[in-house]
């Protein structure tokens, strides 16, 4: 059986593949703080099970001093020129997007044969991790076809993945730090904090002014926490289940799914969403790195008013 475990180690190897290259990299000043971090990386995919919460604590501490302290930079791997790049734009246009097209077809699909055929039947892929297997079978079988059909030199994918990791830099593990810091919050008991003041100045009986606190907070605490997934069981927990649904009677459905729609608002108001954020402004080289947030705010607020309005009149009908 394929599991997910298999995909730790494949992620883990890309990136001590990356510590490799960049420890290489004399054209790099940085390229030892580089090594180190991707290093670090890849201890904590292939070995994260290993070495227990202690462990996995020092990692989290050693990438964020490594960051916070300036030690990783941006390299300059050996890639294409630009001029062999606008070569090959030339000669093939937009085929060049078929090796990207294959890892979502080959998610989409093979999710849907494995779960709508007899091929669910095999237990070939652990249970309810189908989507991740195949995704990381459709980035094998679309290496594989740009190595058949361009022929690029050996390391050209991890030298290109290591150019784009380094343009991301820190921001890369934002996300995943930042979401088990909501699972933190949850376990700390902030949500029954944030519950226990909704409760003491929100008065009793009022159904649109604790759907505000519930949205705003479900916005405010995704921009803190740069993740809709990590401010949803606080609020949740805070807000939306105790006194939305226990108390007021609201459909849970639609409390839950447009709760989210808030959060994403935030979302797109927060540079701790890096992913969403940050990395396009840098991957673009935008001279204004918040330039992407700057853009969003006029769609964000009146989606996340609308939102408000969705949850008061659809929730309590």
């Amino acid at each position: 059986m394929i599991t997910l475990h298999w995909l730790y180690v494949l992620a883990g190897a890309m990136f001590a593949a990356f510590a490799l290259l960049s420890a290489a990299d004399r054209s790099n000043p940085k390229r030892f703080g580089n090594a180190a971090f991707w290093g670090l990386m890849a201890i904590s995919l292939l070995a994260g099970d290993l070495i227990g919460d202690l462990g996995n604590g020092f990692l989290v501490l050693g990438l964020a001093g490594l960051a916070g302290f300036g030690f990783v930079g941006r390299g300059s791997p050996p890639t294409t020129s630009e001029e062999e790049r606008e070569r090959w734009s030339a000669r093939l246009g937009n085929r060049l997007f078929l090796p990207a097209l294959i890892i979502p077809a080959t998610a989409l699909f093979g999710t849907l044969l494995y779960n709508y055929t007899p091929l669910g039947q095999s237990g070939l892929f652990e249970a309810k991790r189908e989507t991740y297997v195949l995704l990381g079978l459709g980035v094998l079988l679309a290496l594989l076809v740009v190595f058949l059909w361009l022929r690029p030199p050996a390391l050209a994918p991890l030298q290109e993945g290591r150019r784009l990791i380094d343009s991301i830099g820190w921001a890369a593990v934002l996300p995943q730090m930042l979401a088990a810091l909501g699972v933190l919050f949850a376990a700390a008991g902030v949500g029954d904090i944030i519950g226990g003041l909704t409760r003491s100045f929100i008065p009793e009986g009022s159904v649109f002014l604790t759907t505000v606190v519930f949205a705003v907070g479900m916005a405010l605490f995704t921009m803190i926490m740069g993740n809709a997934f990590a401010a949803f069981p606080v609020m949740i927990a805070a807000v939306g289940v105790p006194l939305l649904v226990q108390a007021y009677g609201g459909n849970p459905a639609v409390i839950g799914a447009v709760g989210m729609l808030a959060g994403f608002c935030g979302t797109l108001m927060t540079p701790m969403a890096a992913n969403f954020n940050l990395v396009p402004a840098a991957l673009l080289e935008l001279k204004d790195q918040y330039g992407v947030i700057k853009a969003q705010v006029a769609t964000a607020l009146p989606l996340l008013l609308f939102n408000i309005l969705l949850i008061t009149v659809m929730a309590f009908r």
